[in-house]
């Protein structure tokens, strides 16, 4: 009985020990800071953009109608497809040369009645995270993240496809 008694003693004060090194959480606590983020080096990056070699400019000019159709843009292709478009529109895609794969297509705001696939290619993009699944950010022109297009990652080709019901400027994300 006095053994029990010793080993209960020497476990609330381990217990104690411990809890006295635990974080204070009560809400008057003062808030822990978050890691420095030099700490994570990339992996704080997994929810941007994708950092990627420079492809070279490319840019193309097509007319697209009710039929539907396909522009390639350098390693990016989109598809139109049937019916999505109710007239004929000339369509430009441009590619720009930059450390972020992405597209940017005119005339800025045409809408689609059935929505076309983008596929964009990241072949030549850091892939530190590279089991982490890529999508399709609809960005702004100065790359500002708006919102992610519903997309599936093709982990073998290197390419993700996504959705779009408009024209603007996309880009490849984590």
């Amino acid at each position: 009985m006095k053994r029990m008694r010793r080993l209960t003693a020497v476990l609330l004060v381990s217990l104690a020990a411990v809890l006295s090194c635990l974080p204070d959480r009560s809400p008057t606590a003062p808030a822990v800071p978050p890691p420095d983020a030099s700490l994570l080096g990339g992996l704080l990056q997994a929810t941007g953009l994708l950092q990627c070699t420079p492809l070279p400019y490319a840019s193309t000019t097509q007319v697209v109608g009710p039929t539907g159709g396909t522009i390639q843009v350098g390693p990016h292709t989109l598809v139109i497809p049937p019916g999505a478009l109710v007239q004929n529109v000339t369509i430009t895609a441009v590619a720009p040369s930059a450390t972020v794969n992405s597209v940017r297509f005119t005339p800025q705001g045409l809408h689609f009645l059935a929505p076309a696939a983008l596929t964009m290619s990241y072949s030549n993009c850091n892939l530190l995270g590279k089991l982490l699944p890529k999508r399709i950010a609809y960005t702004d022109d100065n790359l500002n993240i708006l919102s992610y297009l519903i997309s599936l990652d093709n982990l073998l080709s290197k390419k993700v496809t996504g959705k779009l019901d408009h024209f603007s400027r996309y880009a490849v994300a984590w």
